[in-house]
């Protein structure tokens, strides 16, 4: 059984920087078999988005426009962890963030629901 524990989220200054971890369980990071991990946010009053994805196959990593250039997903293997490095934050950045594992390397950003497995969520905040 996959399990994923996001942790990191808490309140944060506009322009300020903050790092997710994802914490897998049940399988590794390193398998030879081809999975995708995704981070999705749902903010107040919207709809849940993907907004990163990282495939195993190649390592190829993904973001919608609004992250681009803010957020880096990135891996550690020895630890398996995936993590979201968020820059420049704004207040548009408030929301649940979620990760969340998809056997097979197809990563889809944006509304998806097709995920096997999801975290719990961490709440992270841009606040003044």
């Amino acid at each position: 059984q996959v399990q994923l524990v996001e942790s990191g989220g808490g309140l944060v200054q506009p322009g300020g920087p903050l790092r997710l971890s994802c914490a897998a369980s049940g399988f590794s990071l390193d398998s030879p078999d081809y999975y995708a991990i995704g981070w999705f946010r749902q903010a107040p009053g919207k709809e849940r988005e993907g907004i990163s994805c990282i495939s195993s196959s190649d390592g190829s990593t993904y973001y919608i426009d609004s992250v681009k250039g803010r957020f880096t997903i990135s891996r550690d293997n020895a630890k398996n962890t995936v993590y979201l490095q968020m820059n420049n934050l704004s207040f548009e950045d408030t929301a649940v963030y979620y990760c969340a594992f998809q056997s097979g390397d197809l990563c889809v950003l944006g509304h998806y629901d097709g995920m096997d497995y999801w975290g719990k969520g961490a709440l992270v905040t841009v606040s003044s």
